[in-house]
């Protein structure tokens, strides 16, 4: 469940951004230092800013050959009545990760705990925005690369934002800002951007690892309702308590059930219509053409006396509930349905696909090939890549991440009920599960129609409380919105 070895160490390029040349701002030796003044604690009782943040629509959109020399006042502009000078500003993007856990998503939002709301205040309190500026980050222009939605988890990330990058007396800003922030939600380094560098319009695509223990693969307990349309005997539930943690947990997927899941992952690769595989949009609405580039299958690891199988996903964008795609997957293999399924789930039918749990879904880091080799010539910006910090974020990813979902999983059983939930549904839900590989009639949802045997996917627990904003519920907003 490791990523491949990093390609370089960490570059440390320090200097003053006055100087145009300077294109990393003071990159610490660790991003994990916290030598600010602030704990844990403060971030997460800070200030929240008024009103929704919905995102900077300004007058004007550069060009990557505008001057490097872009300096706004921090504040100016503002009705202001604030005594402290001001900072130039200039855009930077800031890169960043964080563990999902007990935050309400990536975006900002009113009365609940976001990623972006401890992350801008702890900008506030570094000095690196005004406090005139604190109560809304619109005035920062901010946008991030992705949306991730509730308790999803980031090894990278990225925040577009105008900013202060040289803040009096502090030497090492991602230090600083760092000592402001939780230990769960870490900056890895601010890199200065052309003045049009917008993070979520300049991303190419996109990589996340979904992980899930591999007795979420045992075919359907015999006497549970789906059982009876998939007809999957499996030896493990021959003798024993079948209903015992500590057997599954025992338990090893054998090598040509993982190659069955290979083959049925395989079926997402290349340009086809997700409506499926996301909430609120129909078969004709365009949104739901997404493009995976490439999908990996690691070999099962052992961790904790459990074994996991990871997958990578790399796409140009994903959509909200991607963990259908997972949840599909997992489904199709353990029942023996042909995968050949999936391409029928492609097709116009609009039937349920239950989305795995949030607990396994983590955002490796956006990607910015275009960004980058526009400005790969240019003396005073560097390219946005998250290789030269890969030992950091291995470290964060076992640490932070990897550990919170083990030992979640070790207490709850998440991937447990979710399995039982699915195998002891009454109703039609699921019979596009069995060995023909095809949709039945009984299956499919018909728009305007009353399904009083739908499934009912279960509620989310405290960790991930709820989705990103009412476009949950309201089917708008969706297409730039993943987890």
């Amino acid at each position: 469940m490791t990523s491949p070895p990093h390609k370089r160490d960490l570059a440390t390029v320090t200097g003053d951004m006055d100087d145009p040349a300077a294109k990393r701002v003071r990159l610490g030796d660790s991003a994990s230092s916290q030598p600010g003044p602030s704990t844990s604690s403060d971030a997460k009782g800070s200030k929240r800013g008024n009103g929704r943040f919905n995102g900077y629509k300004g007058k004007r959109r550069g060009r990557n050959d505008d001057p490097p020399a872009e300096e706004t006042l921090e504040g100016a502009g503002e009705d202001t009545k604030s005594s402290k000078p001001r900072l130039p500003k200039r855009r930077c993007a800031l890169l960043l990760g964080f563990c999902g856990t007990g935050y309400n998503g990536m975006q900002r939002q009113v009365g609940v705990p976001t990623i972006e709301a401890d992350f801008f205040d702890a900008l506030v309190k570094a000095g690196a925005i005004s406090e005139d500026n604190a109560d809304d980050p619109v005035k920062s222009q901010l946008h991030r690369a992705a949306r991730t939605d509730a308790g999803v988890h980031a090894a990278g990330n990225v925040v577009s934002i105008k900013m202060s990058p040289d803040v009096p007396g502090v030497p090492d800003l991602v230090a600083h800002i760092n000592g402001f922030l939780p230990p769960s939600i870490r900056l890895w380094s601010i890199v200065r951007t052309t003045n049009s560098f917008d993070a979520k319009s300049n991303c190419d695509s996109r990589k996340y690892t979904y992980i899930f223990p591999s007795h979420a693969l045992l075919p359907p307990k015999p006497g549970t309702p789906l059982s009876a349309h998939t007809a999957c005997d499996h030896a493990f539930w021959a003798g024993g308590d079948a209903d015992d943690m500590s057997r599954k947990r025992q338990w090893r997927v054998p090598a040509d059930q993982v190659d069955a899941l290979r083959s049925t992952l395989a079926r997402y690769k290349g340009t086809h219509n997700f409506h499926n595989f996301t909430i609120g949009k129909e078969f004709k609405d365009k949104t739901t053409q997404r493009f995976i580039r490439s999908i990996e299958v690691s070999e099962p690891a052992v961790r904790d006396g459990i074994e996991w199988i990871s997958v990578l996903f790399h796409g140009q964008s994903f959509m909200l509930h991607q963990r259908k795609m997972i949840g599909a997957a997992v489904l199709v293999t353990r029942t023996s349905t042909p995968p050949t399924i999936i391409d029928e789930l492609y097709g116009p039918q609009k039937v349920h696909v239950p989305q795995a749990p949030a607990l396994g879904l983590l955002l490796e880091y956006p990607l910015f090939e275009s960004y980058n080799k526009r400005v790969e010539d240019a003396p005073d910006r560097a390219p946005i890549d998250f290789e030269v910090h890969r030992a950091q974020l291995e470290t964060f990813k076992e640490e932070k991440i990897y550990s919170e979902i083990r030992e979640r999983e070790a207490e709850q059983h998440v991937f447990d009920k979710w399995v039982r939930g699915v195998d002891t549904y009454v109703g039609n839900d699921f019979r596009w599960l069995g060995p023909s590989g095809k949709i039945p009639q009984e299956a499919v949802y018909i728009r305007g129609a009353k399904r009083v045997d739908a499934f009912k996917e279960p509620k989310k627990d405290t960790t991930a409380a709820v989705s990103d904003d009412e476009a949950e519920v309201a089917g708008k907003d969706l297409a730039d919105m993943e987890g």
